[in-house]
């Protein structure tokens, strides 16, 4: 097969790492199943390249679908390592806690722990609203997890008692909500619970858009020897789903969910509809610059009404 920059190219290389997975694990390529209930392949209409399409639904009723059950909460950590770094870590608490002073902070999605419980260590008093009853109760097992007020709910349009110097949404979060108006919600929701001047900050990706070959619509983002991930585009709805394959103790585990990116100008306007303007913007939590060639971006914006 030649090797070109176009993303069938992508998309093969991926099938051949995936069928290599499999050839590790014992199986025979031509038998994949459905890896069990929670395998996506199974019964799903063929698409390109003779791989088996997921079709997705986006989920538009008043709560949005929980895609992070038990098996992801207690794999969580395992599963993404590199952001529980200490580094990754430390750098968004430091961040994060400069701008609570004070005052108490909101953790929009607060899932395990990751950043709430690091944070509450330092003073700042942490509340979270999570959809996931399974991401909380893994993170009650963790040490000072007792500090942490939690409500159960979807963070666009739960309210909490009292009012919060910071917001924050980190991980890429803000995509979890998939339509338009559910983001626009949940910067009206934030604004409400943010005392006059405090921030909203968000974590979020810059959508790959540009590394996308022209009429192709798959990125990886993650080729290792246990992991294997891509997005597929859809641009007509801007959603992006989201594949995860891993190789775990010698079983396959799979993971598929529908995420919204979005880009700072329209996170600047959603802003702007919920009255706050943007503070400032940084490529990481290090508060390196913010250029056209970022990645990611960190952005503050505060409550100006």
């Amino acid at each position: 097969m030649p090797v070109t920059a176009g993303g069938r190219t992508w998309f093969a290389v991926q099938l051949v790492l995936f069928i290599a997975m499999l050839t590790a694990l014992g199986r025979r390529p031509g038998a994949l199943g459905t890896f069990g209930a929670k395998g996506v392949f199974g019964g799903r209409p063929m698409g390109p390249f003779g791989a088996k399409r997921v079709e997705f639904v986006a989920h538009n009723g008043p709560v949005p679908k929980d895609y992070f059950d038990e098996r992801i909460a207690k794999s969580y950590e395992a599963k993404w390592p590199e952001i529980f770094e200490p580094a990754v870590v430390d750098a968004a608490v430091s961040f994060l806690a400069g701008l609570a002073g004070s005052g108490a902070a909101l953790e929009l999605g607060v899932g395990t722990g990751r950043i709430a419980l690091p944070l509450s260590q330092r003073g700042v008093r942490v509340h979270g609203i999570e959809l996931s009853p399974a991401m909380v109760a893994e993170m009650r097992t963790k040490p000072g997890a007792d500090a942490i007020g939690v409500t159960i709910g979807d963070f666009a349009t739960t309210r909490v008692e009292g009012s919060f110097e910071l917001a924050y949404l980190v991980r890429n979060t803000i995509t979890n909500l998939t339509t338009q108006d559910e983001q626009v919600h949940c910067f009206q929701n934030v604004a409400a619970h943010l005392r006059p001047g405090g921030c909203f900050v968000i974590e979020v990706y810059i959508p790959e858009l540009q590394r996308l070959p022209p009429g192709e619509t798959v990125h990886a983002f993650a080729v290792t020897p246990t992991h294997l991930a891509f997005e597929e585009y859809d641009l007509a709805t801007q959603i992006a789903f989201s594949h995860h394959y891993w190789v775990v103790d010698g079983r396959l585990e799979t993971f598929t969910a529908p995420f919204r990116y979005v880009w700072p100008s329209e996170l600047d306007l959603m802003a702007r509809l919920a009255g706050m303007t943007l503070r400032e913007r940084w490529s990481n939590w290090n508060r390196e610059p913010f250029t056209s060639a970022s990645r990611s971006h960190i952005s503050v914006w505060q409550r100006t009404t």
